[in-house]
């Protein structure tokens, strides 16, 4: 597809457009699984399958105007990829545009969360992951994909970690107790949920890592470990985010398509879909 959703043309043109999906096709540091440069027209090419009426909003939010960008093509390395990403970023938010960035894999979100931190005030980060993503460098690179969250941390004073159940030995001493909420203590409670938000300030940027996601649901993505979160549980935990806190722009990276097995595919399809309506839906009537 040449454009997120199966929508008519005029709601996807830039000047008619509230949102900007920006593809960033990178995958130069991954370690495990290949393919996360293939993950967002994956979610384009899924997005055909959305019905444009939500059942839980009551809306068709589409109308709101969601514009997919030309995907970044500057990829020399992964220091040059984050520039392209923080230039573009901040150009669309100059623009009065939310940005939702589709990766990747997850060195995509330090650029536009960079952008970001420049408009808003007061901003901090909710990080969904199986990793915390700390390391000061990994495999000769500030930039891998395992050292994300730690750029950000020079960007940002907070970031609130949440589904984590894989950490290095050298990721501890940058790891803030009181923001990192572990899988294996969130299992079968919501009770984590709440002190979560209470960790964020008032705007929120969210990284979506898909390995956040259990394997069972979503197994298409570059380092899958089990005990994720399930949908409903995903879901609960945003509506009650959403309801207190400013959302201003949100990633979704890591998915590595699987041509045999398309689920992937769309369950990443629908989480960007549905984030956007929630997002526009309480701009709108707020």
């Amino acid at each position: 597809m040449e454009y997120f959703l199966d929508m008519d043309r005029q709601f996807s043109l830039y000047e008619n457009a509230a949102v900007v999906l920006l593809p960033v096709p990178y995958d130069g540091t991954s370690t495990f699984v290949k393919g996360a440069d293939l993950g967002p027209q994956a979610i384009i090419d899924a997005s055909d399958s959305i019905e444009l009426y939500d059942i839980e909003d009551d809306i068709e939010i589409y109308t709101c105007g969601i514009h997919t960008a030309k995907p970044i093509e500057d990829m020399r390395s992964p220091e040059t990829m984050v520039n392209a990403v923080y230039q573009r970023t901040k150009t669309y938010l100059q623009d009065n545009k939310m940005v939702c960035v589709l990766g990747g894999e997850h060195s995509v979100s330090c650029g536009a969360i960079q952008a970001y931190a420049e408009k808003y005030e007061n901003l901090s980060v909710l990080q969904l992951d199986a990793h915390a993503d700390l390391r000061d460098e990994y495999q000769n690179s500030p930039y891998n994909h395992a050292c994300a969250m730690r750029r950000v941390q020079d960007i940002l004073p907070t970031i609130v970690q949440v589904g984590i159940r894989s950490v290095a030995e050298e990721e501890r001493k940058n790891i803030v107790a009181d923001n990192i909420f572990y899988a294996h203590l969130m299992y079968n409670n919501d009770d984590w949920m709440q002190k979560a938000i209470d960790r964020l300030s008032d705007n929120v940027y969210v990284t979506i890592d898909l390995d956040c996601l259990d394997p069972s649901i979503l197994p298409s993505t570059g380092t899958p470990l089990p005990g994720g979160m399930m949908w409903y549980e995903m879901w609960t935990f945003f509506n009650k985010l959403i309801a207190q806190k400013n959302i201003v722009g949100f990633d979704v990276v890591e998915l590595c398509p699987n041509p045999a097995d398309k689920s992937s595919d769309v369950l990443a399809s629908v989480l960007v879909y549905k984030l956007i309506t929630k997002l526009i839906k309480k701009r709108q009537y707020k």
